[in-house]
């Protein structure tokens, strides 16, 4: 039985005016762009459940394992529910201010069946972009790891994400003040690596360090679930940054190329380190270089060449690696998890030298040429206001929340539960059973 062409147009026709939402959302919307950015949103999510709390739980000792995988679960949890309620809507709200979005989209209130975001729909964009607000926090997890209440981590990471991330995300990528100005970071060099990376380090030095820290043997317990982890956060890094094209189109694909290049730089460039130091390559640090070159090719991951991902990829590489080790063995600062020093200043490397490689004249190495009425220098000036400013709210605003907090309920665990361990007295479980 053929279908009547004719009845199938009036059925259409007449949905269309009852229900006028769906013509805008049908004439407006690019299919391929949908379908790639409801991949990236995946891809995101897929970096921080498992990959992140995978990688994160071999690192530390085998009485804390569970604890992280349930840190980094929760927190992608009370994200998801805080973004719903508030954290689009300060973000990326219609406030016409410079400083935050504003809760003229609190509840999600206007993002229906019918609302777009430039040509793909909103609710795909909101999704998109909440990945990114569960994974910032996650990230400093590391730093924290095996010392820290679970009730605490939890009021500390709603905190955060309401008076740190969300409006910082606003000043980038919302219409904020730092995007009017040009700042270039194509998937978060400040807005995630940055941010957390700076929380990080006051939290580590707020904490304390770990019992036995330099002076027993705190050894990663599980380097094959570290190994699992990072594995899948490198895959997941694609969508993260060729994610951030918004398209399905060029800049997508270099982002992922340059993406990819960058790892595998900074995973060299770790390697060969480790093998001059102490004359055999580890395990541990090449999945700890790739992680520095994914985030020193963030913010530049829309304005470099493939030349330039490479380069990025080894500059991460060297001053991560340096300034890992003095932190642990000049500093003593027990960042456990080397947060700091792999995504705060491997982020803020990539932002500021995407001011030098995005020029067209490098030859090889050139990017996609500089912004209307930019030059180097001006650029380069944007970019350190960018870092200054994002680095200095974040670490003022962290050690207000970290005292509040502290002072209500307490940050630290005692030393007889640290020395049991996070899954026993927090949780009440094992990782393992035996």
């Amino acid at each position: 039985m053929k279908p009547n062409s004719k009845l199938i147009t009036g059925l259409v026709s007449t949905a269309l005016i009852l229900f006028p939402g769906l013509a805008l959302a049908q004439d407006g919307l690019n299919g391929a762009n949908t379908s790639w950015i409801l991949t990236s949103t995946a891809l995101v999510l897929f970096m921080t459940l498992p990959g992140l709390s995978l990688f994160y739980a071999g690192l530390v000792r085998t009485k804390n394992v569970l604890s992280v995988l349930m840190q980094c679960f929760s927190i992608a949890v009370v994200i998801s529910i805080v973004w719903l309620l508030v954290g689009y809507s300060i973000a990326f709200g219609p406030s016409e201010s410079a400083w935050w979005g504003g809760l003229g989209k609190a509840f999600f209130s206007g993002v229906d069946a019918g609302a777009m975001s430039g040509d793909i729909p909103e609710t795909v964009f909101a999704a998109f972009q909440m990945t990114f607000a569960i994974i910032t926090p996650a990230l400093i997890v590391g730093a924290f790891v095996e010392r820290i209440k679970f009730c605490s981590m939890l009021a500390f990471t709603v905190l955060w994400a309401l008076l740190v991330y969300f409006p910082v995300a606003n000043w980038v990528w919302g219409g904020g003040w730092l995007g009017q100005m040009g700042l270039i970071d194509f998937a978060g060099g400040t807005v995630v690596h940055l941010t957390a990376g700076v929380a990080a380090l006051v939290l580590a030095l707020e904490l304390g360090k770990r019992d036995g820290f330099l002076t027993a043997s705190v050894v990663p317990h599980n380097l094959t679930m570290s190994f699992t982890g990072a594995a899948m956060l490198w895959v997941g890094w694609f969508g993260f940054n060729a994610g951030s094209a918004l398209a399905a189109d060029n800049a997508a694909g270099m982002a992922l190329y340059v993406t990819h290049t960058s790892a595998a730089a900074g995973a060299l460039t770790w390697m060969v380190l480790d093998w001059f130091k102490f004359g055999k390559a580890s395990g541990l640090g090449a999945i700890t270089g790739m992680v520095a070159g994914l985030a020193t090719i963030t913010p530049a991951a829309g304005s470099v060449g493939p030349m330039g991902g490479l380069l990025l990829g080894l500059i991460g590489g060297v001053i991560c690696y340096f300034v890992t080790i003095y932190m642990k063995q000049r500093l003593k600062i027990d960042d456990s998890l080397d947060v700091f020093p792999v995504h705060g200043i491997g982020g803020l490397t990539g932002t500021l030298l995407a001011a030098i490689l995005v020029s067209g004249g490098l030859g090889v190495f050139s990017g996609t040429g500089m912004p209307d009425g930019m030059t180097v220098g001006s650029q380069f000036v944007v970019q350190l206001i960018g870092v200054v400013t994002i680095g200095l709210y974040t670490g003022v605003l962290t050690w207000v929340i970290v005292k509040i907090v502290s002072a209500v309920m307490g940050l630290r665990i005692g030393a007889d539960e640290e020395q049991v361990g996070l899954d026993i007295t927090e949780h009440d479980e094992k990782g393992y059973s035996m």
